[in-house]
């Protein structure tokens, strides 16, 4: 079972990490992101220096390259706030590997601290910031869409639906089969391409049933995944992540 995470009142200040996908493919939702943040109150610390989480090279067996670029991650925030993640797969890699891949090593204690405070976005919007929202948008349909990560590794799969049920003109429908992968995966898209297309076949069809014209998830692999089959099929439902849609429709 998950332990129930205990969570700190709203800090003065956060850092964020950005992660490789949003500063490379959607640099808007990281800034939406921390203008959510800073719209609270909060002084957001982006650290010059940042790269990759280790990831990708975690997750395809290569350990010491994941701790080579890890380890350089680990000194980018000195003071002790929390670190927020615009994304469950990066969240879950600094929270729950990081102590495993550093275990017995000179940066144990340190990779066990910055798991200590690492939370996903929607998680800290939700569960320290006690995000109130008003909805200025047009009604519309919505389907989320969870990473496997957000849900099984973070224990998240509530927090983003629960953001979005607090729009007063957004109708969030489930589709079947929720808890099922995109396909995406990181590196297991590119290793088995025929599985991963089979997949996110499956996880478009799902959520054009639900008559959502839209699909936000808070992770942009499952994001580009899924948008970029619908965009293939030639279907009219977009993608967005979470942070931009939250943004967008309350500003």
């Amino acid at each position: 079972m998950t332990p129930v995470k205990l969570y700190p009142p709203k800090p003065e200040k956060v850092y964020f990490f950005g992660t490789c996908l949003i500063d490379l493919f959607y640099p808007d939702a990281g800034l939406d992101g921390i203008r959510l943040l800073e719209r609270e109150g909060i002084e957001v610390l982006f650290p010059q220096d940042q790269t990759c989480c280790g990831q990708p090279a975690y997750t395809s067996g290569y350990h010491d390259e994941a701790q080579a670029v890890a380890a350089a991650q680990l000194d980018l925030f000195p003071e002790p706030w929390p670190i927020v993640v615009p994304s469950g797969s990066c969240g879950g890699m600094m929270r729950t590997h990081y102590p495993q891949l550093f275990a017995g090593t000179e940066h144990e204690t340190r990779a066990n601290e910055v798991a200590g405070r690492t939370y996903e976005l929607t998680e800290f919007l939700l569960h320290v910031c006690q995000l109130r929202l008003e909805d200025h948008g047009q009604p519309e349909k919505v389907a989320m869409h969870t990473s496997c990560s957000a849900r099984r590794e973070m224990g998240l799969a509530e927090t983003g639906p629960a953001l979005l049920a607090r729009m007063g003109q957004v109708e969030l429908v489930e589709q079947a089969r929720a808890a099922e992968c995109c396909g995406f995966g990181g590196t297991f898209a590119v290793r088995h391409p025929e599985v991963s297309a089979a997949m996110v076949e499956d996880k478009t069809q799902a959520i054009e049933a639900t008559g959502a014209t839209r699909f936000v998830t808070s992770d942009c692999g499952c994001l580009m995944n899924i948008a970029g089959r619908f965009e293939h099929q030639g279907k009219p439902v977009e993608g967005e992540h979470i942070a931009s849609y939250l943004w967008r429709r309350t500003s």
